[in-house]
């Protein structure tokens, strides 16, 4: 078979969208993508970079499951600019252009005793395949999921499987515990001396906070950074972040880092560089009302 037209037919086949599921209002979209080698080889903690068609811009995505038997790999993400809402316009039967990963390092993950799996918004959705890795691994897994209100809730029924025991909290009181996961969290640490383990993924300011109150109590704390993101192979330097007054790339030597030693400001900082410019192209696109890729 003549090689170009071999690898245009593999290119249509493999990453194809086999499900689609709108979660939080819809402002949450989930995704299995056809990823046959991807999903045989990736594991917890690991991501992709995409490209939803021939012009679109190359985006970072932390998976939330993988099923090698089936060759898929689960996308969750949250529309919050052009490329995300792009991708959302994508329905069963069409296929994304390109998905490069593994990338990263993988969670480490072992038996060390009580973990406790904290996440925040759609970062349930990168704490669920980690969550599930600690149970498996024989710990005792304490799970702790937030959002700002009931509706924005994600993988609560998935999140109670993979651990001992799942605690819910909202902002506004509308389900679970009134309050913040920090809430929760701090009630945990003075009832559990023997807390081994902390593990946050969320917003910026979720996981500053979080560290600061484990910080207090001693607990080593883990946490996933998603800072802006271009080759994801260590080169242009664009992820980079410090972590114990040294430069990272989030890409290669991460995403997981010391929560303790993250400077979560200047994280801050470097994901609003481009506000500006992600805010008009997000209006150009509503304009357009189509997919462009």
């Amino acid at each position: 078979m003549n090689l170009v037209k071999d690898l245009s037919e593999r290119r249509g086949r493999l990453h194809k969208i086999t499900y689609k599921r709108e979660m939080a209002e819809k402002t949450v979209c989930h995704l299995k993508v056809e990823a046959p080698r991807i999903a045989r080889k990736a594991k917890p903690g690991q991501f992709v970079v995409l490209k939803a068609g021939e012009t679109g811009e190359r985006i970072p995505l932390t998976m939330g499951g993988t099923d090698p038997a089936a060759g898929t790999i689960d996308l969750i993400f949250q529309v919050v600019g052009k490329s995300t809402a792009l991708l959302r316009t994508f329905n069963v039967g069409d296929s994304i252009q390109d998905i490069i990963g593994p990338l990263g390092k993988p969670t480490h993950v072992e038996k060390i005793g009580t973990v406790i799996c904290v996440g925040g918004g759609t970062g349930v959705a990168v704490m669920y395949p980690i969550t599930k890795a600690y149970k498996e691994a024989g710990n005792n897994v304490i799970a702790i999921i937030g959002a700002r209100t009931k509706d924005l809730l994600i993988l609560e029924e998935e999140m109670k499987a993979a651990s001992h025991d799942l605690r819910v909290t909202t902002d506004d009181g509308s389900y679970g515990h009134h309050g913040f996961v920090t809430d929760v969290l701090r009630k945990i640490l003075d009832e559990q001396k023997d807390v081994k383990l902390v593990v946050g993924i969320g917003p910026v300011p979720m996981m500053k906070f979080l560290c600061k109150l484990t910080k207090e109590y001693g607990v080593k704390t883990m946490v996933s950074l998603n800072p802006i993101m271009v080759d994801a192979t260590g080169m242009c330097g664009a992820c980079r972040v410090t972590v114990g007054g040294k430069t990272k790339f989030c890409c290669v030597d991460g995403p997981e880092f010391d929560g303790h030693e993250v400077d979560y400001d200047e994280l801050v900082k470097r994901q609003r560089a481009y506000l500006t410019e992600e805010k008009v192209s997000m209006e150009q696109f509503a304009t357009a009302g189509k997919r462009g890729g």
